[in-house]
Protein backbone atom coordinates (compact mmCIF):
# COMPACT_ATOMS: atom_id res chain seq x y z
CA UNK A 1 0.00 0.00 0.00
CA UNK A 2 1.56 3.62 -0.83
CA UNK A 3 1.87 5.95 1.96
CA UNK A 4 0.18 9.65 1.36
CA UNK A 5 2.73 12.22 0.67
CA UNK A 6 1.72 15.26 2.00
CA UNK A 7 3.62 18.45 1.56
CA UNK A 8 2.97 21.31 3.61
CA UNK A 9 3.59 24.84 2.09
CA UNK A 10 3.84 27.78 4.54
CA UNK A 11 1.06 30.61 4.94
CA UNK A 12 3.05 33.18 3.63
CA UNK A 13 4.24 31.35 0.47
CA UNK A 14 0.33 30.42 -0.72
CA UNK A 15 -0.55 34.00 0.05
CA UNK A 16 2.97 35.21 -2.49
CA UNK A 17 1.47 32.77 -5.07
CA UNK A 18 -1.83 33.70 -4.74
CA UNK A 19 -1.31 37.22 -5.03
CA UNK A 20 1.12 37.07 -7.93
CA UNK A 21 -1.99 35.48 -9.63
CA UNK A 22 -3.92 38.01 -9.03
CA UNK A 23 -1.89 40.92 -9.47
CA UNK A 24 -0.11 39.42 -12.99
CA UNK A 25 -2.92 40.87 -15.53
CA UNK A 26 -2.63 44.08 -13.77
CA UNK A 27 0.56 44.14 -13.95
CA UNK A 28 1.08 43.13 -17.73
CA UNK A 29 -1.42 45.97 -18.44
CA UNK A 30 0.24 48.66 -16.33
CA UNK A 31 3.74 47.76 -18.46
CA UNK A 32 2.32 47.79 -21.64
CA UNK A 33 0.46 51.02 -20.83
CA UNK A 34 3.73 52.72 -19.80
CA UNK A 35 5.70 51.37 -22.86
CA UNK A 36 2.68 52.73 -25.16
CA UNK A 37 3.10 55.99 -23.20
CA UNK A 38 6.67 56.08 -23.26
CA UNK A 39 6.64 55.48 -26.84
CA UNK A 40 4.03 58.43 -27.45
CA UNK A 41 6.14 60.73 -24.74
CA UNK A 42 9.37 60.09 -27.51
CA UNK A 43 7.69 60.64 -30.73
CA UNK A 44 6.00 63.32 -28.92
CA UNK A 45 9.37 64.46 -27.98
CA UNK A 46 10.87 63.96 -31.36
CA UNK A 47 8.24 66.64 -32.57
CA UNK A 48 8.71 69.07 -30.28
CA UNK A 49 12.79 68.53 -31.19
CA UNK A 50 12.45 69.19 -34.79
CA UNK A 51 9.74 71.98 -33.78
CA UNK A 52 12.71 74.35 -32.03
CA UNK A 53 15.85 72.36 -34.07
CA UNK A 54 16.73 72.91 -37.54
CA UNK A 55 16.51 69.41 -39.15
CA UNK A 56 16.10 68.05 -42.75
CA UNK A 57 12.55 67.68 -43.01
CA UNK A 58 9.90 69.12 -44.50
CA UNK A 59 9.12 71.44 -41.48
CA UNK A 60 12.31 73.34 -41.93
CA UNK A 61 12.54 73.12 -45.85
CA UNK A 62 9.70 73.77 -47.95
CA UNK A 63 9.57 75.42 -51.50
CA UNK A 64 7.27 78.49 -51.57
CA UNK A 65 6.75 78.59 -55.57
CA UNK A 66 4.48 81.45 -55.41
CA UNK A 67 6.58 83.53 -52.67
CA UNK A 68 9.58 83.00 -54.59
CA UNK A 69 7.55 84.52 -57.86
CA UNK A 70 6.19 87.29 -56.17
CA UNK A 71 9.60 88.37 -54.45
CA UNK A 72 11.18 88.20 -57.91
CA UNK A 73 8.50 90.27 -59.34
CA UNK A 74 8.48 93.04 -56.66
CA UNK A 75 11.73 92.68 -55.03
CA UNK A 76 14.32 92.31 -57.54
CA UNK A 77 14.36 95.32 -59.66
CA UNK A 78 15.25 95.66 -63.64
CA UNK A 79 15.73 92.43 -64.26
CA UNK A 80 12.93 90.60 -65.93
CA UNK A 81 15.35 87.95 -67.74
CA UNK A 82 16.76 86.62 -64.41
CA UNK A 83 13.62 86.90 -62.52
CA UNK A 84 12.28 84.73 -65.33
CA UNK A 85 15.04 82.04 -65.81
CA UNK A 86 15.63 81.64 -61.72
CA UNK A 87 11.86 81.43 -61.51
CA UNK A 88 11.00 78.38 -64.09
CA UNK A 89 14.45 76.76 -63.54
CA UNK A 90 14.14 76.09 -59.21
CA UNK A 91 10.44 75.71 -59.60
CA UNK A 92 11.16 72.64 -62.22
CA UNK A 93 14.03 71.66 -60.13
CA UNK A 94 12.59 71.41 -57.04
CA UNK A 95 9.20 69.77 -57.96
CA UNK A 96 11.15 67.11 -59.60
CA UNK A 97 11.15 64.04 -57.45
CA UNK A 98 13.92 62.40 -58.98
CA UNK A 99 16.34 65.01 -60.66
CA UNK A 100 19.17 63.91 -62.63
CA UNK A 101 21.61 65.97 -61.48
CA UNK A 102 21.78 68.97 -59.22
CA UNK A 103 20.58 71.96 -60.12
CA UNK A 104 23.64 74.74 -61.33
CA UNK A 105 22.94 78.08 -61.66
CA UNK A 106 25.37 80.73 -62.60
CA UNK A 107 24.56 84.47 -62.37
CA UNK A 108 26.71 87.33 -64.44
CA UNK A 109 26.82 90.73 -64.32
CA UNK A 110 27.78 94.10 -62.60
CA UNK A 111 28.37 95.21 -59.28
CA UNK A 112 24.80 96.05 -57.61
CA UNK A 113 22.31 94.35 -60.17
CA UNK A 114 20.96 92.04 -57.76
CA UNK A 115 23.01 88.76 -57.65
CA UNK A 116 23.36 88.57 -54.10
CA UNK A 117 19.71 89.45 -53.04
CA UNK A 118 18.09 87.08 -55.73
CA UNK A 119 20.18 84.06 -54.38
CA UNK A 120 19.03 84.65 -51.03
CA UNK A 121 15.50 85.38 -52.05
CA UNK A 122 15.83 81.63 -53.29
CA UNK A 123 17.24 80.56 -50.13
CA UNK A 124 13.99 82.37 -48.39
CA UNK A 125 11.93 80.46 -50.34
CA UNK A 126 12.94 77.24 -49.79
CA UNK A 127 14.58 77.41 -46.12
CA UNK A 128 12.51 78.67 -43.43
CA UNK A 129 15.71 80.23 -42.04
CA UNK A 130 16.66 81.54 -45.18
CA UNK A 131 20.49 82.44 -45.63
CA UNK A 132 20.97 81.53 -41.62
CA UNK A 133 19.91 78.71 -42.16
CA UNK A 134 22.67 75.46 -41.57
CA UNK A 135 21.90 73.61 -44.98
CA UNK A 136 22.70 77.10 -46.67
CA UNK A 137 26.91 77.56 -47.23
CA UNK A 138 28.33 80.48 -48.68
CA UNK A 139 32.29 80.41 -50.01
CA UNK A 140 33.38 84.18 -50.77
CA UNK A 141 36.82 83.71 -52.78
CA UNK A 142 38.95 86.10 -50.74
CA UNK A 143 37.84 84.94 -47.54
CA UNK A 144 38.22 81.52 -48.31
CA UNK A 145 40.57 80.44 -50.92
CA UNK A 146 43.15 83.43 -50.66
CA UNK A 147 46.33 82.02 -51.31
CA UNK A 148 47.09 79.90 -54.91
CA UNK A 149 49.79 77.96 -53.38
CA UNK A 150 47.43 76.60 -50.87
CA UNK A 151 45.44 75.46 -53.93
CA UNK A 152 45.65 71.42 -53.69
CA UNK A 153 44.46 72.01 -50.07
CA UNK A 154 41.51 73.87 -50.80
CA UNK A 155 39.91 71.63 -53.34
CA UNK A 156 40.58 69.04 -50.61
CA UNK A 157 38.67 70.78 -48.23
CA UNK A 158 36.41 72.14 -50.83
CA UNK A 159 35.00 68.41 -51.47
CA UNK A 160 35.24 67.49 -47.79
CA UNK A 161 32.41 70.63 -46.85
CA UNK A 162 30.22 69.34 -49.84
CA UNK A 163 30.10 65.73 -48.88
CA UNK A 164 30.02 66.62 -45.74
CA UNK A 165 27.46 68.82 -45.74
CA UNK A 166 25.07 66.58 -48.19
CA UNK A 167 25.55 63.54 -46.55
CA UNK A 168 23.67 65.61 -44.03
CA UNK A 169 21.26 66.75 -45.59
CA UNK A 170 20.95 65.92 -49.60
CA UNK A 171 18.74 69.44 -50.08
CA UNK A 172 21.37 71.54 -49.39
CA UNK A 173 22.07 74.64 -51.27
CA UNK A 174 26.13 76.14 -52.05
CA UNK A 175 26.80 79.48 -53.30
CA UNK A 176 29.89 80.87 -54.39
CA UNK A 177 30.09 84.30 -54.45
CA UNK A 178 32.80 86.12 -56.39
CA UNK A 179 33.57 83.71 -58.89
CA UNK A 180 35.84 86.20 -60.54
CA UNK A 181 38.31 86.25 -58.25
CA UNK A 182 38.36 82.40 -57.72
CA UNK A 183 41.64 80.65 -58.68
CA UNK A 184 41.61 79.14 -61.91
CA UNK A 185 40.78 75.12 -61.77
CA UNK A 186 39.45 75.48 -58.01
CA UNK A 187 36.21 74.34 -58.89
CA UNK A 188 37.06 71.62 -61.31
CA UNK A 189 37.13 70.07 -57.88
CA UNK A 190 33.62 69.68 -57.98
CA UNK A 191 32.87 68.57 -60.89
CA UNK A 192 31.86 64.90 -60.08
CA UNK A 193 29.29 66.45 -57.96
CA UNK A 194 27.88 68.31 -60.04
CA UNK A 195 27.52 65.69 -63.02
CA UNK A 196 24.69 62.72 -63.86
CA UNK A 197 25.83 60.52 -61.08
CA UNK A 198 23.20 58.01 -58.95
CA UNK A 199 25.88 58.27 -56.40
CA UNK A 200 29.71 59.53 -55.74
CA UNK A 201 31.63 57.60 -53.20
CA UNK A 202 27.97 56.48 -52.20
CA UNK A 203 26.30 60.37 -51.64
CA UNK A 204 23.62 61.60 -53.70
CA UNK A 205 24.20 65.45 -54.87
CA UNK A 206 21.57 65.27 -57.57
CA UNK A 207 18.72 67.68 -55.26
CA UNK A 208 21.61 69.82 -53.95
CA UNK A 209 21.49 73.53 -55.47
CA UNK A 210 24.91 75.52 -56.52
CA UNK A 211 24.73 78.63 -57.87
CA UNK A 212 27.70 80.87 -59.10
CA UNK A 213 27.79 84.63 -58.54
CA UNK A 214 30.40 87.20 -60.97
CA UNK A 215 31.33 90.08 -62.47
CA UNK A 216 32.61 88.32 -64.98
CA UNK A 217 30.73 88.42 -68.36
CA UNK A 218 29.22 91.61 -67.28
CA UNK A 219 30.84 93.68 -70.64
CA UNK A 220 29.37 91.40 -72.30
CA UNK A 221 25.29 91.34 -70.94
CA UNK A 222 26.17 95.75 -70.63
CA UNK A 223 27.14 95.50 -74.35
CA UNK A 224 23.82 93.84 -75.48
CA UNK A 225 21.63 95.88 -73.06
CA UNK A 226 23.70 98.93 -74.83
CA UNK A 227 22.85 97.77 -78.14
CA UNK A 228 18.98 97.22 -77.55
CA UNK A 229 18.85 100.94 -76.21
CA UNK A 230 20.77 102.43 -79.64
CA UNK A 231 18.35 100.86 -81.56
CA UNK A 232 15.10 102.09 -79.61
CA UNK A 233 14.17 98.94 -77.99
CA UNK A 234 12.89 98.38 -74.27
CA UNK A 235 15.16 95.97 -72.45
CA UNK A 236 12.26 93.64 -71.48
CA UNK A 237 12.62 93.29 -75.19
CA UNK A 238 15.91 91.18 -74.62
CA UNK A 239 15.61 87.44 -74.35
CA UNK A 240 18.07 84.76 -73.22
CA UNK A 241 19.51 83.30 -76.77
CA UNK A 242 20.25 87.26 -77.14
CA UNK A 243 23.13 86.84 -74.10
CA UNK A 244 23.40 83.19 -73.15
CA UNK A 245 25.84 82.06 -75.98
CA UNK A 246 28.37 84.99 -75.69
CA UNK A 247 27.85 85.04 -71.89
CA UNK A 248 28.94 81.68 -71.50
CA UNK A 249 31.70 82.01 -74.41
CA UNK A 250 32.76 85.45 -72.25
CA UNK A 251 33.06 83.94 -68.79
CA UNK A 252 34.47 80.35 -70.44
CA UNK A 253 37.30 82.86 -71.96
CA UNK A 254 38.10 85.14 -69.16
CA UNK A 255 41.45 84.00 -68.14
CA UNK A 256 40.77 86.35 -64.37
CA UNK A 257 37.88 83.99 -63.88
CA UNK A 258 37.02 81.09 -61.86
CA UNK A 259 35.50 79.56 -64.49
CA UNK A 260 38.03 80.14 -67.09
CA UNK A 261 38.44 77.12 -69.00
CA UNK A 262 36.30 75.08 -66.31
CA UNK A 263 35.07 71.36 -67.29
CA UNK A 264 31.63 72.59 -65.66
CA UNK A 265 30.86 74.78 -68.48
CA UNK A 266 33.06 72.09 -71.33
CA UNK A 267 30.76 69.11 -70.16
CA UNK A 268 27.69 71.52 -70.16
CA UNK A 269 26.81 71.35 -66.33
CA UNK A 270 26.18 74.62 -65.41
CA UNK A 271 22.08 74.45 -66.15
CA UNK A 272 21.41 78.12 -66.31
CA UNK A 273 23.73 81.26 -67.16
CA UNK A 274 21.59 84.25 -65.64
CA UNK A 275 21.99 87.13 -66.92
CA UNK A 276 22.09 90.48 -64.63
CA UNK A 277 21.13 93.64 -66.76
CA UNK A 278 22.73 97.12 -65.46
CA UNK A 279 20.50 99.40 -64.21
CA UNK A 280 18.57 102.32 -65.54
CA UNK A 281 17.63 105.43 -63.16
CA UNK A 282 14.31 104.14 -62.86
CA UNK A 283 15.36 101.07 -61.02
CA UNK A 284 17.76 102.91 -58.42
CA UNK A 285 14.73 104.92 -57.37
CA UNK A 286 12.87 101.79 -56.47
CA UNK A 287 15.85 100.59 -54.94
CA UNK A 288 16.05 103.81 -52.63
CA UNK A 289 12.13 103.68 -52.02
CA UNK A 290 12.79 99.69 -50.94
CA UNK A 291 15.51 100.95 -48.18
CA UNK A 292 13.43 103.43 -47.00
CA UNK A 293 10.66 101.22 -46.29
CA UNK A 294 13.32 98.32 -45.21
CA UNK A 295 13.79 100.64 -42.38
CA UNK A 296 10.21 101.22 -41.12
CA UNK A 297 10.07 104.24 -43.03
CA UNK A 298 7.76 105.82 -45.59
CA UNK A 299 9.12 106.25 -49.07
CA UNK A 300 9.95 109.36 -50.02
CA UNK A 301 10.05 110.06 -53.55
CA UNK A 302 11.82 113.40 -53.35
CA UNK A 303 14.94 111.78 -51.29
CA UNK A 304 14.79 108.40 -53.83
CA UNK A 305 15.26 111.12 -56.45
CA UNK A 306 17.96 113.00 -55.22
CA UNK A 307 19.91 109.37 -54.22
CA UNK A 308 19.63 108.91 -58.05
CA UNK A 309 20.41 111.36 -59.24
CA UNK A 310 23.76 111.83 -57.68
CA UNK A 311 24.97 108.14 -59.07
CA UNK A 312 27.25 108.24 -61.90
CA UNK A 313 25.72 106.98 -64.84
CA UNK A 314 27.24 105.24 -68.46
CA UNK A 315 27.63 106.54 -71.63
CA UNK A 316 28.63 109.80 -69.81
CA UNK A 317 26.69 111.60 -72.42
CA UNK A 318 23.27 109.98 -72.20
CA UNK A 319 23.59 108.64 -68.21
CA UNK A 320 21.91 105.76 -69.19
CA UNK A 321 23.04 103.03 -67.00
CA UNK A 322 24.16 103.43 -63.18
CA UNK A 323 27.55 102.23 -62.93
CA UNK A 324 27.46 100.22 -59.66
CA UNK A 325 23.57 99.60 -60.03
CA UNK A 326 21.89 99.61 -56.55
CA UNK A 327 25.56 98.69 -54.53
CA UNK A 328 25.35 101.62 -52.55
CA UNK A 329 22.35 102.67 -51.74
CA UNK A 330 21.63 101.47 -48.41
CA UNK A 331 24.83 104.14 -46.83
CA UNK A 332 23.31 106.57 -49.22
CA UNK A 333 19.88 107.87 -49.10
CA UNK A 334 19.84 108.63 -45.54
CA UNK A 335 22.66 111.52 -46.38
CA UNK A 336 19.66 113.07 -48.17
CA UNK A 337 16.55 112.65 -45.42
Amino acid sequence: MRRRVVVSVPPLLLLFSASSAAIEPISTSIAVGMAAALTGFLASYQNIFYYFHECCRPEWIAFNRTGLEADLGNKLFGQHLASHIIAKAVSGFVNNPNPKKPLVLSFHGWTGTGKNFASALIAENIYKEGTDSNFVHVFTSELHFPHAREMDTYKTQLQQWIKGNVSSCAQSMFIFDEMDKMHPGLIDSIKPYLDYYDKVDGVSYRKAIFIFLSNAGGESIVQTALDFWNAGRSREEIELKDVETSLALSVFNNRGSGLWHTSLIDKNLVDFFVPFLPLEYKHVVQCAMAAMSAQGLEPDAGVADKVARDLIYFPKSERVFSVKGCKTIDSKWEYYT
